[in-house]
């Protein structure tokens, strides 16, 4: 079965704002989808967390290498993609959308043979998951509230991360998390954003070292991205003397990428996102390279309902998954699907057991997001 045609959805209009100094409008273009066209009608659903004139600009040189081949072989023909544009692409915008068409052909592939890909992957340790609720730090009154409207919807986990957090004084810093975990007690786990990718990130390790021993004091359950995401010999060092786990890695694309982190232990939790850093074929491999040296895994995502759709799959094959990161509340997670994600009494996701992602878009709820398409055929 050949691949036809290839469109691409700019998501705007419910924009979640992801922390940043200048902050994200509701139309503001963050994340993008592609749909794989293959013959006989079939599609496939892939995400990518880049812009969609950046991902129509890879997949407009990636197109004609992609034109006509299988859409029944994610792996080779998204290592070819990546094989192709080392001299245009390694990393950056090429290989965020290389990570949305390796989703499409798996969830392409899923449906032909009618399995999940979590089967095709390796096999379903679980068919359910806890997710943790993603957001964002505020000032006090107003975090207490978000947390509180968290747990409501069922949460039994919940990540705050970025602004203010890291940005005024130590005192103000453990005035949020000593605010946290009143509101929400001791039987919800918290964990710790620094976002340190943000822009001139101002602190180094020795921040990161006593911050981590605050949180400790909180039961943190683990401090990410506390330094900037090339810092590995920062990362080293802390990961060697921190109470709590550091993680880290959402920023960073191929395996290779993730190989010298992964060899010097510069994390105790590494965190691929799979819209990113190469797509389930890539996510797989650096999966394994952290397994083989007892570093979890917990997939990033900042996400759309494709990309938690497959995070939820990635969470099925590994042996030792623990969490997804869901982003909360999000339009492009919660009103995209014919069905919606629906958090348990337990605090748990159902993870799609039906062919390939598991999960039916509607084309009329993504058109509100996405009025125009960018096809190429």
């Amino acid at each position: 079965m050949r691949i036809t045609g290839i469109d691409v959805c700019p998501l705007s209009g419910a924009t979640v704002d992801g922390g940043w100094p200048q902050g994200h409008e509701p139309q503001e273009d963050l994340h993008a989808l592609v749909v794989i066209h293959a013959e006989d009608g079939v599609t496939g659903y892939g995400s990518c967390f880049t812009s969609g004139g950046l991902v129509s600009a890879a997949v407009d040189l990636l197109w004609p290498l992609l034109k006509g081949q299988s859409a029944e072989e994610p792996e080779r023909v998204s290592e070819s993609l990546h094989q192709a544009t080392f001299w245009q692409g390694r990393g950056g915008a090429v290989t965020h959308a290389i990570s949305g068409i390796d989703i499409a052909l798996w969830d392409i592939m899923g449906q032909l043979c009618g399995q999940p890909i979590s089967r095709l992957l390796g096999g379903n340790y679980r068919n359910r998951i806890k997710p943790y609720g993603s957001i964002l730090f505020d000032e006090p009154r107003v975090l207490a509230a978000n947390l509180e409207s968290t747990v409501k919807r069922g949460f039994r986990a919940i990540k705050m991360g970025w602004r203010p957090f890291g940005r005024r004084d130590r005192a103000f810093d453990e005035q949020l998390v000593r605010t946290a975990r009143q509101t929400v007690g001791d039987d919800v786990e918290l964990m710790v954003d620094a976002g340190g990718s943000e822009q001139h990130w101002p602190h180094g390790t020795s921040w990161a070292r006593n911050t981590a021993s605050m949180l400790a004091d909180y039961g943190i359950v683990w401090f990410e991205e506390a330094l900037p995401p090339d810092d590995l010999d920062g990362f080293t060092e802390l990961t060697r003397v921190s109470p709590i786990p550091i993680s880290g890695g959402e920023v960073l694309t191929r395996r290779q990428s993730f190989q010298p982190f992964l060899k010097r232990r510069a994390f105790d939790i590494v965190q691929p996102d799979v819209t990113k850093c190469g797509g389930l074929s890539e996510f797989r491999r650096i999966a394994q390279m952290a397994q083989d040296r007892n570093i979890e895994v917990v997939p990033h995502g900042w996400n759309t309902a494709v990309g938690l759709a497959a995070d939820l799959q990635i969470a099925a094959f590994l042996p030792n998954a623990r969490y997804v990161e869901y982003l909360t509340p999000s339009a492009y997670i919660d009103e995209l699907t014919s069905e919606p994600f629906i958090v348990d009494n337990e605090g748990l996701l159902t993870i799609p057991d039906r062919p390939g992602l598991g999960i039916h878009i509607d084309p009329a709820r993504l058109a509100v997001f996405c009025p125009k398409r960018i096809e190429f055929r």
